[in-house]
């Protein structure tokens, strides 16, 4: 993702989390027990409790599950309070909690290295830089943020990672050739791990199934698939089945029209080697 993977957290949410909190304790479960009893993980459960996710509607009636009606009740009431900034923050702080429990997640992007592949030098460009102009706190947030994203990609070693670059979008050189460098090297590291792959888009490709625009795809625990876009101060949580269809069906042709990973890892040494 090129957007921020932590929104400012709302008063609503963190009273959420708070309640949430409260009835896990008052159950005398510790998060590491209730988490798979609600079929999330004990880092999700933990951040919906700070009030840094936003939690899916599921939760509640696998609250009731576990702790029971009267419980579920409370925290159903607390979720119908619950207010969301408009538009890119409160879908990111979705998608970013069903990145985080996604089987396979499967991304295009033709704007940007996608987020969980930014080594931290490229991140900080795009971080200084940004509009407006952000404060040096706000920057070290923004790229401490995202790092801590990227752990998904080594602690979840079953989750299948699929990534689709636009080569352009390292040939322009953001930041200048040194970031451009440590960005390839990292693309070439991270691209050795066995549950991810990455493919680079050639530049001259006579059929595009990606001309729409970039896409994110993610096949959630119980086998759904969920699509996700962004653009400028906006974004977009995809979820009728017809569409998420439609998604899939492009990124099965970008995947064949890409370069496959042993081509993509020959063009990245040639483009460092003419940096």
């Amino acid at each position: 993702m090129t957007k921020d993977s932590e929104p400012e957290t709302s008063e609503s949410l963190k009273t959420f989390g708070a309640v949430l909190k409260a009835l896990r304790d008052e159950a005398g479960l510790t998060q590491e027990q209730f988490a798979p009893r609600v079929r999330y993980s004990a880092t999700y459960v933990a951040k919906m409790e700070q009030g840094r996710r936003f939690p899916p509607k599921e939760l509640i009636p696998r609250t009731e599950e576990v702790l029971g009606a009267p419980a579920a009740r409370v925290l159903g009431a607390a979720y119908r309070t619950l207010t969301r900034k408009v538009g890119l923050a409160s879908w990111f702080l979705r998608w970013a909690g069903i990145e985080e429990e996604a089987v396979s997640l499967l991304a295009y992007e033709c704007r940007a290295i996608p987020g969980l592949l930014q080594p931290e030098p490229y991140i900080r460009v795009l971080s200084e830089r940004r509009l407006p102009p952000a404060t040096e706190e706000q920057v070290e947030q923004l790229v401490a943020a995202r790092l801590d994203r990227q752990r998904l990609l080594t602690e979840r070693p079953n989750t299948a990672f699929s990534f689709i670059v636009e080569q352009a979008v390292l040939e322009r050189t953001l930041g200048g050739p040194e970031v451009t460098r440590v960005a390839i090297d990292h693309l070439l590291e991270v691209g050795r791990q066995r549950n991810v792959e990455i493919q680079l888009m050639p530049l001259r490709q006579e059929e595009h199934a990606g001309v729409d625009g970039h896409m994110y795809l993610a096949e959630t625990p119980d086998h759904q698939w969920v699509g996700y876009t962004e653009g400028q101060r906006s974004s977009s949580l995809i979820v009728a089945p017809k569409d998420v269809s439609v998604l899939l069906q492009r990124y099965g042709r970008l995947r064949a029209e890409a370069l496959d990973c042993g081509a993509t890892v020959s063009l990245l040494k040639q483009m460092r080697g003419a940096l």
